[in-house]
């Protein structure tokens, strides 16, 4: 007798229905690594900036130039990190037991992480594109 073997043979990513509770976990995962990624270059301005004064100078006139662009890539910055954090947090109370570990407090907790992520982008965004001291 010839044993069936029912495996799928190819995994089509584009029709698996991922959990809401997934997908958070999916883009913690991203935003770490993303965040990773951006730490090198920022620290690397950093330090340069850091080196003599004609550095920073160079630095400065190039991020004026493209200031729009500049802009945008530290809002952007700035929303990963409120992501990662907010979603950081949510896993700690998890695992410290101060919220449960069921399916409904996860969805409801993804949703809240996903709406004060959301919030605290638009407050950065205005924070950033129309500063309080402005002249």
């Amino acid at each position: 007798m010839i044993k069936e073997n029912r495996k799928p043979i190819h995994l089509n990513l584009r029709t698996i229905q991922f959990p809401i509770t997934a997908i958070a976990s999916i883009l913690h995962r991203i935003s770490g690594v993303l965040l990773f990624i951006i730490m090198g270059p920022i620290l690397w301005l950093l330090k340069l900036s850091l080196s003599s004064n004609n550095e920073f100078y160079k630095i400065y006139n190039f991020l004026l130039v493209n200031y729009y662009i500049s802009k945008f890539l530290f809002w952007i910055t700035i929303i990963v990190i409120i992501y990662h954090i907010v979603a950081g947090i949510r896993q700690i109370l998890m695992d410290f037991g101060y919220l449960e570990q069921t399916l409904l407090m996860g969805k409801i907790s993804v949703k809240v992480i996903f709406i004060l992520t959301i919030l605290l982008s638009v407050l950065s965004g205005i924070l950033i594109w129309y500063p309080l001291n402005r002249p």
